[in-house]
């Protein structure tokens, strides 16, 4: 029952486009095989069971104890009715956004430098400064950047933060980063964890007694959240 289960499992998040709110694209394969393979176990133990040919339980020794059969048939049935959700501004600040986390954890296998600026995602723009941290290098240039707001108490009322996860494994190791937007009018206009696409110039602000590079907004449109919020 419970190999059957997280078979169902695996495979009804790969069929809903739901695996890449839990895992990088990389282990997608891994997880479709697996959901594959448990569900040719739990034939497999059908077959023996309706053939009869099941051992009798005091040979048996690699069956798990049956309250781990229960723990796993209870968390199966749990990822079928609950759908996951992307994480929020809470969590973004739980994991240390506020602490001015401006640098990837990953190799910047994908960062190409001769992108234009108004081509650059979020995380292009921070690896571009994981490259070369000075903001005035970058002052004046053009941007045009997604990501859902944080209003974070360590900015003035006319910033938020422009925030994106990172994932490199799973959801449990994303990390937050962001990049502060100076905004035309107070940051209430603008609700916490609504994705924008923000538009304008980058310029450099001394923000909590450190120079940053900040995005001057000219344009803020409201955009649905991502089928895949994460970035890699």
């Amino acid at each position: 029952m419970a190999t059957f289960l997280w078979a169902v499992v695996f495979l009804s998040y790969w069929l809903q486009g739901r695996l890449g709110l839990l895992i990088h694209p990389n282990y997608f394969a891994l997880a479709i095989a697996a959901g594959f393979l448990l569900l040719a176990v739990s034939g497999w133990q059908s077959w023996r069971l309706w053939r009869g040919a099941t051992a009798p339980m005091q040979h048996v020794t690699l069956l798990p104890p049956a309250w781990t059969l229960a723990i796993l048939i209870v968390a199966a049935v749990i990822s079928l009715l609950i759908t996951p959700r992307p994480f929020n501004s809470d969590t973004a600040i739980h994991r240390g956004l506020d602490e001015g986390l401006t640098v990837t954890r990953n190799s910047p296998a994908t960062f190409r430098l001769n992108q234009r600026p108004e081509d650059r995602t979020l995380i292009d723009w921070v690896r571009t400064l994981d490259v070369y941290p000075e903001p005035d290098a970058y002052a004046g240039l053009p941007a045009k950047i997604d990501g859902f707001a944080v209003h974070s108490r360590q900015l003035p009322d006319n910033y938020l933060t422009l925030t994106r996860f990172v994932i490199t494994c799973c959801a449990a190791d994303a990390y937050p980063v962001g990049l502060p937007v100076k905004l035309p009018q107070p940051r209430q206009a603008y609700p916490q964890d609504q994705w924008f696409r923000v538009e304008g110039q980058m310029a450099t602000e001394t923000l909590g007694e450190r120079r940053q590079l900040v995005l001057v907004a000219t344009t803020i449109t409201p955009i649905p959240e991502p089928d895949n919020p994460f970035m890699y």
